[in-house]
């Protein structure tokens, strides 16, 4: 690398910037200005460059040049002039390929032969680089310059010649050109300060990623090739690490066998000695196993002295039984507390019981009051429409009106079946007041085909109870489903929300629900309530049509709920036991509901929308009237026969007077709706007779009706009573439950309380009992090894008299001994050749001794590794920041010249750069990035920031290809005049500028 004295000589002074804390931190003007003039005023003190400038280049064969050359260049500033296709940029490829780079580093082939121009066999560039003063490569071999020349042949290989300057060869080694280039700091191949080529520069221009822009400025300052270099330090330090382990495991076989030969070795000489080693270990052994016996008794007594003093456990026990009794006291109070509770509920429960029986007894009293009272009504009206007809009949009497008791019979039959109409009016009108409408507008519109299929509804009306006594509980079940409509589709249900509209005030429209079953009743056998003595809400109805089935099972569930006359018998079924399988709730028939832990009592007395069935009745007065026309048709012919035989009598009258009378009484009979004064006159007195009677009875029913009326107002007034009383009971009852409620949770959980208490206690008595077992069972091998321990020392005292103190274990004593036996044993059947063993022994030796060098030698060189990569990667990062806001600085200063502001961000931990830029300090347009600009804006910020990292190189020369090609001829003068200006400041560096626009 370029020594670090060669850019600061003692001549020049050059102050040294201060390195910033902060590379994203925002310096003054005025430090910008010092920073930049001090720059300026050392470079133009220093001389012209001694090492690495180009002094010439020579083309032969190349490209599209037959010979070129010498073409020479001047120390500092060189302009390259010529068209577009004249063959400049041959010049900076044989520049880049003269100096060592690849054909595809030049972007002009992908080989080296596609430069030897057409028709030639081979190509020679010859470069010739200055070396000069005291940073001179070799001076001594190749003089003040060193001449380049790069042979290429055909097949695209190369030879490579470095000359001096008298023009002798002094080397032919890559590794020779490699080692010039990195002394005099030269990158041609991947360096875009030392060589700019039109691509490189046409792809800075219209790059988009930040992170290529910051991979520019890398390999600008040589920082990319630092990085790559420590990281291969890095692999080489763990390659390194690897080689030690592997060295270490070599070493150990090697130290194994070195011993193994040392032993061999020793044994020559020393069997004598081993023998009576081997003697001292027999005794040392027979002691030894006396010793860890002891150790093994002392240590047996030391834990059972340790384990009968533990009394860890035992405290545990007692707190665990405190806890115990605690819990249970605790258990106790709260239980004492419910049972409290529960005998204050009991107590009301029987009064609660009594109040409703007095209350259903009483609303019984009142049902069968006001069912006196609707009779008297009913009677009353009876007698009043009785009355009506009767003054009817006087007035059709008086007036004369032809009549028959026939038609009399067919007009009752007929004005009662009206009745029964307006019987069925009134039961649908419980449904709503606007339902008979609705309903005839329903089946208006249904006619004139604007329904699919007819709705059905209200459900109410088209469902039957089974039992009258449950209507009230249906009722209370299904609510506001009576007054539902059903419909088939979707578009049926938009027809009758319209037409609901005109009938229906708001607020008041009932339900709709669309069927999206079929036409039969779905299986619930799965989820259905099946108890044998009390029927569900599906099974207690009469349902003809499925759909409203259907409806009723998918909105209500009715098939999962009971219908339970008694309320008593309700909550033992729910509340006392489990509930039946899939019951949801039940209902009583007063419209109580019950669930598993509730209980809700109704507020209606009588059903409001179900009624008995008039259909049947109207059905069959309808057969009866069809009866009574049939009748009243043969009472007509009949009529007309009479009427036939008077007219023959009154013919035969003159000629038959002695017959007169008996024929008058015959008229009298058969004229019975004739003109008969004295018949009319018995009729009409009979009739009014009746009038005056039947007014009697209306005053008798009317008077009836007031003490009934006053009963039924006492009734209800008691009814109330007892009700509100009721209603406080249950009240008091439910506050109760409420407060029981809790205090059997906090029962509960001191249940479990208790119940884990009880499994702690349990758990430490039985780590007590396992510890107390423990202690036996230590002491009884105890007893064991010292039973042991005497019979050991007595087998001791036989093989050694006097007691020895050993340090060593019985296992590592009979593994010497078993080897010194082996090597006793080897060494007296056969000893071998001694000076074998001597040769095999300094061999292992050697070998042992010069891997474990190796391997220290190794282990101190990474260790000093470490140290010296720590502080080159200190230096490393103190470099970058130095670089980026000198760079910064730079481009600031360099945008500012042409009345522009533009900023550099690094981002050193994400590796990107991103370049802001505002081309006119007068526009207040915020800052904008190199794709908004256009392209000589474009240009002229490209040159901006290639001259800052020019500023910031060390290479000895700068080739930029077409710099000015997408300038306007304004920034192309601001560019140029720049650029003459650095290379005034820096004329030891020297500058090529290749462009195809006049100069």
């Amino acid at each position: 690398k370029r020594k670090e004295e060669s850019v600061l000589t003692p001549g020049s002074q050059k102050r040294q910037r201060k390195e910033p804390s902060d590379v994203h931190s925002d310096e003054s003007d005025e430090e910008e200005a010092l920073e930049l003039s001090a720059d300026s005023g050392a470079s133009s003190q220093l001389s012209d460059g001694e090492v690495g400038i180009i002094e010439s280049i020579q083309l032969k064969n190349f490209m599209c040049h037959s010979n070129l050359g010498p073409f020479q260049f001047g120390s500092n500033l060189n302009f390259v002039v010529g068209t577009n296709g004249s063959g400049k940029s041959s010049v900076l490829t044989a520049l880049i390929v003269g100096l060592g780079g690849k054909a595809t580093a030049t972007n002009r082939g992908s080989s080296l032969k596609m430069f030897i121009q057409k028709g030639e066999t081979s190509a020679d560039i010859s470069i010739t680089l200055r070396n000069q003063g005291r940073d001179a490569f070799k001076p001594e071999l190749y003089g003040t310059s060193i001449t380049v020349n790069q042979h290429i042949n055909q097949d695209g290989s190369r030879t490579c010649k470095l000359k001096s300057k008298s023009g002798t060869i002094i080397s032919s080694k890559k590794e020779e050109l490699i080692g010039i280039l990195d002394h005099f700091n030269i990158q041609v191949v991947d360096n875009p300060v030392s060589v700019l080529t039109q691509e490189m520069s046409k792809q800075f221009l219209q790059t988009k990623n930040e992170g290529d822009k910051y991979k520019f400025f890398m390999k600008a300052t040589q920082l990319e090739q630092m990085k790559e270099d420590y990281s291969f330090i890095g692999k080489t330090k763990k390659n390194t690490r690897v080689q030690i382990e592997q060295g270490e495991e070599r070493l150990e076989e090697l130290k194994q066998l070195y011993l193994e030969k040392k032993e061999a070795f020793k044994s020559i000489a020393f069997v004598n000695d081993m023998q009576n080693r081997l003697k001292d270990l027999r005794h040392q052994m027979a002691w030894a196993l006396v010793s860890e016996m002891e150790k093994e008794v002392e240590l047996l007594k030391e834990g059972v002295r340790a384990e009968e003093g533990n009394t860890e456990l035992v405290q545990k026990v007692e707190k665990c039984q405190e806890k115990v009794n605690e819990a249970e006291r605790k258990y106790k109070a709260i239980q004492d507390k419910l049972i409290t509770v529960s005998e204050e509920a009991q107590a009301l429960h029987p009064q609660c019981i009594s109040l409703k029986a007095e209350v259903q007894a009483k609303r019984k009293t009142v049902n069968e009051a006001e069912i006196v009272y609707n009779r008297s009504k009913t009677e009353l009206k009876r007698l009043e429409k009785d009355s009506e007809q009767l003054h009817k009949r006087i007035e059709e009497l008086k007036s004369w009106r032809e009549s028959s008791e026939v038609q009399q019979a067919l007009d009752a039959q007929q004005k009662q079946l009206r009745d029964l109409k307006d019987s069925k009016t009134n039961t649908l009108k419980r449904f709503g007041p606007y339902v008979p409408a609705f309903l005839e507008a329903v089946e208006v519109a249904h006619k004139q085909g604007q329904f699919r299929k007819k709705p059905l509804g209200p459900l109410g009306a088209l469902i039957h109870p089974k039992d009258p006594e449950l209507i009230l509980a249906i009722e209370c079940c299904l609510k506001s489903l009576l007054q539902a409509f059903c419909c088939d589709n979707h578009s049926d249900e938009r027809t009758l929300q319209s037409l609901m509209s005109k009938y229906y005030p708001r607020g008041h429209r009932p339900q709709i629900i669309v069927n999206k079953f079929q036409n039969k009743i779905y299986d619930t056998s799965q989820r259905a309530v099946h108890h044998p003595e009390f029927p569900t809400v599906l099974t207690a109805l009469e349902i003809e049509n499925p759909v409203v089935a259907n409806c009723l099972i998918d909105m209500r569930g009715i098939e999962a709920v009971l219908l339970i006359k008694d309320s008593r018998r309700a909550r033992e079924i729910m509340q006392s036991n489990r509930p039946p399988r899939n019951c949801r709730e039940a209902f009583t028939a007063e419209g109580d509901q019950v669930f598993e832990r509730r209980y809700y009592s109704s507020s209606f007395d009588r059903p409001k929308f179900l009624s008995q069935d008039v259909e049947a009745e109207i059905s069959h007065l309808n057969k009866e009237i069809e009866n009574k026309r049939a009748q009243l048709t043969a009472s007509q012919q009949r009529l007309h026969s009479i009427e036939n035989e008077m007219r023959q009598n009154e013919d035969h009258l003159y000629g038959h007077r002695r017959h007169q009378k008996q024929l008058q009484v015959k008229i009298g009979t058969v004229l019975v709706f004739r003109n008969s004064s004295v018949f009319l006159y018995f009729i009409l007195t009979s009739a009014q007779d009746e009038a005056e009677e039947n007014k009697g009875r209306m005053e008798s029913v009317k008077q009836d009706m007031q003490l009934q009326s006053r009963k039924v107002e006492e009734l209800k007034n008691n009814l109330q009573a007892a009700e509100k009383k009721l209603e406080e009971v249950k009240e008091k009852m439910h506050q109760v439950e409420e407060i029981a409620g809790p205090i059997k949770a906090e029962l509960n959980q001191a249940e479990s309380e208790v119940e884990n208490c009880k499994r702690h206690l349990q758990h430490y008595e039985d780590k007590q009992r396992e510890h107390v077992a423990c202690i036996n069972k230590h002491k009884d091998l105890l007893v064991s090894k010292e039973k042991e321990l005497e019979e050991k020392t007595a087998k001791a005292r036989q093989i050694f008299s006097e007691p020895i103190r050993v340090s060593r274990t019985v296992k590592s004593l009979d593994a010497e001994m078993n080897r010194l036996r082996e090597k006793i044993n080897l060494e007296s059947s056969h000893r071998g050749n001694r000076e074998d063993i001597i040769q095999q022994f300094q061999y292992a030796k050697e070998r042992y001794e010069d891997a474990s060098s190796k391997v220290k030698n190794l282990r101190r060189f990474l260790a000093v590794l470490d140290e010296v990569m720590a502080e080159r990667l200190k230096v490393y990062r103190q470099f970058l920041r130095s670089l980026s806001v000198r760079c910064k600085l730079h481009f600031e200063h360099l945008l500012r010249l042409r009345g522009c502001s533009g900023h550099i961000m690094f981002d050193h931990k994400n590796e990107t750069l991103s370049i802001t830029v505002q081309p006119r300090e007068e526009e207040r347009a915020a800052r904008s990035d190199l794709r908004s600009l256009s392209g000589g804006e474009r240009s002229f910020s490209t040159v901006c920031f290639i001259l800052s990292l020019w500023n910031i190189s060390e290479s000895p020369f700068r080739c930029m290809d077409e710099f000015d090609v997408y300038m306007d001829m304004v920034n192309r003068r601001i560019a140029i005049d720049m650029i003459l200006e650095r290379a005034d400041f820096q004329r030891y560096r020297q500058f090529i500028l290749f462009t195809p626009l006049s100069m």
